[in-house]
This record gives C-alpha cells, sequence and structure tokens, in this order.
C-alpha cells in the first residue's frame, strides 16, 4: 500500500533519473492534460510531499497521487513493460530513461506556484526537510474530541501517513484507535514515533515488527482474525470515521490496546 514512505523512494528514484535532462516524449493520458506537451522542456527536480509526488519541469509542476493502486516505474528503452499499457496515464521519456506512471489515483500538470497552494493545507511531511515534530503535536493535539486513528491519519496535521502506519502505531502504544486524542498520555512521544518508524521503512521493505520476511511486517494490519504476535488475542477488525469519505479500516488487539 502506497504511504509517504513509498512515494519518498518512488520520488528519489525518479530524481536519480530524470532531473538534469530534458524530455523527449512527453504523453499525458487524462483528459484534462492531454494535450499538454513539455517535449523539449528539462527536468529540474522530482521531490515528494507526504504522499503526493511533485515532477518540476520549468514553471510546470506534474503532480501525482498514488491513491490505492497507483505507482511510477523507469525503464531503459525498449525494455517490456512489467504493467499493461492500458493502465499508463503518463509516458516521460528522456534520452536515457522512460518514466511510466500506471494507475495514477490524481494525475495534473499545473503551473507551479499553484500546484505549491495547493498543497498548502499539508501538515508537517514526516520525510521532508520542513518535518517540525512540534507542530505535528500541536496539529493533531487541536481537536482534542478525535480519534487518534483519524487524526494521526489526517494529512493536514502530518503528511505521510497512511492507513497501515496508523494502526500499527496505536498497537505499538498500546492505544485503541478510537482513543480520543486528548486522552493520549504522550502524544509527543506518538508522533516522534511515527517518524522513526517510517524514517527507518523509507528505503527498505516496511516493517513495523523489525522482521522483513513476509508474513512478518505488521503487528496488527490485515492481520484480523489471526493471533497477537504478543499476547495471542485474536486481532480485530472495524471501520472509524462518522462520514463516508473519513472512514478507514481498523485492526487492533482488544487486550493490548486500551
Amino acid at each position: 500500500m502506497p504511504e509517504g514512505d513509498t512515494v519518498y523512494l518512488t520520488a528519489k528514484n525518479l530524481n536519480a533519473a530524470l532531473a538534469g535532462h530534458a524530455l523527449t516524449r512527453c504523453d499525458i493520458r487524462v483528459p484534462a492534460f492531454a494535450t499538454v506537451d513539455l517535449t523539449g522542456d528539462v527536468v529540474d527536480q522530482v521531490e515528494s510531499r507526504g504522499k503526493h509526488l511533485l515532477m518540476r519541469v520549468g514553471a510546470t509542476t506534474i503532480h501525482s497521487h498514488l491513491k490505492m493502486e497507483g505507482s511510477w516505474h523507469l525503464y531503459r528503452h525498449g525494455s517490456t513493460w512489467r504493467r499493461p499499457a492500458f493502465q499508463a496515464r503518463a509516458v516521460l521519456e528522456t534520452a536515457d530513461w522512460t518514466a511510466v506512471g500506471f494507475s495514477l489515483g490524481l494525475l495534473e500538470v499545473l503551473p507551479t506556484a499553484q500546484a505549491d497552494a495547493e498543497l498548502s493545507y499539508l501538515g508537517p511531511d514526516l520525510l521532508g526537510p520542513d518535518w517540525d515534530p512540534d507542530e505535528a503535536v500541536r496539529r493533531v493535539a487541536a481537536r482534542p474530541e478525535r480519534p487518534i486513528a483519524v487524526a494521526l491519519a489526517d494529512q493536514g496535521n502530518l503528511a505521510g501517513l497512511g492507513n497501515e502506519y496508523v494502526n500499527e502505531l496505536c498497537f505499538l502504544r498500546g492505544l485503541l484507535p478510537t482513543r480520543p486524542v486528548g486522552e493520549v498520555p504522550d502524544l509527543t512521544g506518538l508522533i516522534a514515533l511515527a517518524h522513526r518508524l517510517i524514517t527507518a521503512n523509507r528505503e527498505r521493505v516496511r516493517t513495523t515488527t523489525g522482521d522483513t520476511r513476509a508474513g512478518r511486517r505488521s503487528w496488527v494490519f490485515s492481520r484480523d482474525g489471526q493471533p497477537c504476535r504478543r499476547c495471542g488475542t485474536g486481532i480485530r477488525r472495524g471501520l472509524l470515521g462518522r462520514t463516508e469519505l473519513e472512514q478507514r479500516i481498523t485492526y487492533w488487539c482488544p487486550r493490548c490496546q486500551t
């Protein structure tokens, strides 16, 4: 599941391949931007902001969000694509590389000032140079009645955490996902743990248990009905959120989390 660490590594790899090179092909396969052609322009930088990926090309930004199914791939010319061509939403080429964005949940091409303005609501980026733990704590604490899982996933509080990290952080701190923010005993410690965890995972297979073997990487996420790795109690699964847009799937151990 793409989260801030996935987007960070994607941006790093794209930047290493594309930055400083002119586009020899620009094929945007989204109706609203299908006529955009940046061929000949130089890619200045590719960076991430939370779960958003920003490709800076002159005064223009190609902004994408992976959502649930999206991914960016890099190929040498003539290589076989690992996903079907009908899923491609963007094809960008330089003299050496082809970058393909597949099944992107969001893809838009905007003036850079407009793209940055649209993302100005984001909280401090856990993997960015603007990371400010005090500001993240302040934003989360501003609504003490909110369930902690909802507050942590709110990109306006801190940018980069998705459902997997949120559920795992709640387990690691012994918190039910429904625990109100105002009742979390050490909010500063929780935010610090989030930063340490996502930073440790930014260039490796994601694990919250410390074990990178398949099937051993998470404590509770997607493990409903399976025994808790600590106490053996069955992991439970539920929905949290007052509105359909806010709802998210939660996982927890009813014994280890209160």
